[in-house]
């Protein structure tokens, strides 16, 4: 505030020692005038935003993410349209010119097209409902949309990455980090994952509902799909635990296990058995792939009996 005012005070002066000389300069006073207003003003919003809550800066970055996942996903569905729509005319091509080649009725040769047509449609169809479909079958009770989260407090530090910063007119303001909740939601894109620094780190999570765990599915994307064309901040060694008491309590080891870089992209691992129903699941990543400075989670999921509320 203290500079601000030493600054309105200059202009003012300033101001006053133009307008002594207005008479003899009046174009060229009120160019400088305009020109010290602009600055001014770009000083006063650059103040604006540093001064605006935090909430308000997270609300920006949410958005920020959102627009970026709905621009990615709409990408994504062009593409497959586009190839889909290329195998379909391929095909009607094909069978165009196999119908008028072949020693049969023009018109039994255009009914058998449609009726291919309409077996690849339903192909067409099932491909995409197998895709939307979850391939674990299972489900997730540490997904974020069924009302689990991660406890921050009982979560590593985020990775602090200074080239991942939104600029301002030239000045970084805010690092556009995933949060660690990204690992609880099924949106895995290239970038979309949460990294913590180091090969080990832990992230405690609140499940939707009390469980008895039963199994866990680790989700990474593949070599061909990574921009870098390495997975080697993949985590590779984990181990789980169920934690008592409101997620503050005992640790109860429910398995170690091995990420396979190799593998399909989603691995599901068994857990020991446990008699008693837990709300809370710490994931410990004890080793990655070989990147030496962050490892990345893209999605962690629990999977149980739940309790019986009835």
């Amino acid at each position: 505030m203290g500079m601000v005012f030493i600054l309105t005070l200059l202009l003012l002066g300033f101001i006053n020692h133009m307008k002594l000389k207005e008479k003899a300069f009046p174009q060229k006073s009120r160019q400088i005038y305009a020109v010290i207003a602009e600055y001014g003003s770009r000083l006063y919003n650059y103040q604006a935003r540093l001064r605006m809550p935090k909430e308000q800066l997270e609300l920006l970055k949410k958005e920020s993410q959102t627009l970026e996942n709905n621009f990615r996903e709409i990408l994504f569905l062009i593409e497959q349209i586009d190839v889909l729509k290329a195998l379909l005319r391929d095909m009607r091509d094909g069978l165009h010119n196999y119908s008028w080649n072949a020693d049969i009725d023009p018109a039994e040769g255009w009914n058998h097209t449609e009726v291919i047509d309409e077996e690849m449609s339903n192909l067409v169809n099932y491909i995409l409902k197998k895709l939307r479909e979850d391939q674990v079958q299972m489900a997730d009770y540490a997904l974020k949309s069924a009302g689990a989260s991660v406890v921050e407090a009982g979560t590593s530090e985020s990775y602090k990455n200074n080239k991942a910063k939104l600029y301002w007119h030239g000045i970084g303001f805010l690092n556009y980090e995933m949060p660690p909740d990204i690992i609880l939601q099924p949106d895995v894109h290239p970038g979309k994952c949460w990294a913590f620094p180091g090969s080990q780190g832990h992230a405690l999570i609140k499940l939707a509902r009390k469980i008895i765990p039963t199994a866990v599915t680790m989700e990474h994307i593949s070599e061909k799909v990574s921009p870098s064309g390495n997975i080697s901040s993949a985590p590779k060694e984990f181990s789980v635990y169920g934690v008592l008491k409101q997620c503050e309590g005992e640790e109860i080891f429910l398995g170690q296990f091995v990420y396979n870089k190799t593998g399909t992209t989603v691995q599901t691992f068994a857990l020991q058995h446990v008699p008693e129903f837990l709300l809370c699941v710490k994931l410990k990543i004890l080793s990655n792939w070989g990147h030496p400075n962050y490892t990345c989670l893209y999605r962690f999921r629990v999977h149980g009996t739940p309790k019986d509320d009835s």
